[in-house]
């Protein structure tokens, strides 16, 4: 635990060094005569009190207590009730809701995890967790998948297409022959 906190502490402190270069970079270089449409703004901590008009992305911790502002892109620890976010890579641990709009590499806990058009690579451990496409490993009550490569273990378990195993009570894989198979259901 000490080794993955120093490892988040120098993340948080180190990448936005890195990002702080690039800009210096992209700022001599010449420019296009087409102005960006958003600002590139990288924060090391981000504290969510309210909701901000532009919100920066996050490269280290963000605390979602008691609000959560949707960052485009998250990489690092998000802490809180419930975080949101367009691209996330990293920890995600919120104790209501973890919610993704497009692609998560990483881990979700909390007791509703989901991962809407993108790409789950990664893990969630909830009490309902759902994913489009999946990598990895649903653990929960109840998982929900689209196109699924990996493990399902929870007492409800659905998949669109499989490739892997589910563990449960009902496990449903919805384009295979054998749609429904109680304890252990594999799909290939």
């Amino acid at each position: 635990m000490k080794k993955l906190f120093s490892l988040a502490l120098v993340a948080a402190v180190a990448m936005p060094l890195f990002a702080q270069e690039e800009e210096k970079a992209e700022e001599t270089a010449p420019q296009p005569r087409v102005e960006r449409q958003r600002e590139r703004a990288v924060w090391p901590a981000f504290f969510a009190i309210c909701e901000f008009p532009a919100s920066p992305d996050v490269i280290g911790l963000r605390l979602t207590l008691p609000f959560s502002t949707k960052q485009e892109n998250i990489t690092g620890i998000d802490l809180g009730l419930w975080g949101r976010s367009l691209y996330f890579q990293g920890f995600q641990f919120n104790v209501l809701r973890n919610d993704v709009k497009d692609d998560l590499s990483g881990f979700q806990v909390g007791l509703y995890n989901s991962v809407g058009g993108g790409q789950l690579l990664g893990l969630q451990i909830g009490l309902f967790n759902e994913a489009n496409s999946m990598r990895g490993l649903q653990a929960g009550l109840v998982n929900l998948g689209g196109e699924v490569q990996g493990f399902q273990v929870g007492l409800i378990n659905r998949a669109e297409t499989m490739y892997g195993f589910q563990v449960g009570l009902i496990n449903v894989i919805r384009d295979a022959e054998l749609e429904f198979f109680p304890v252990i259901n594999i799909g290939w």
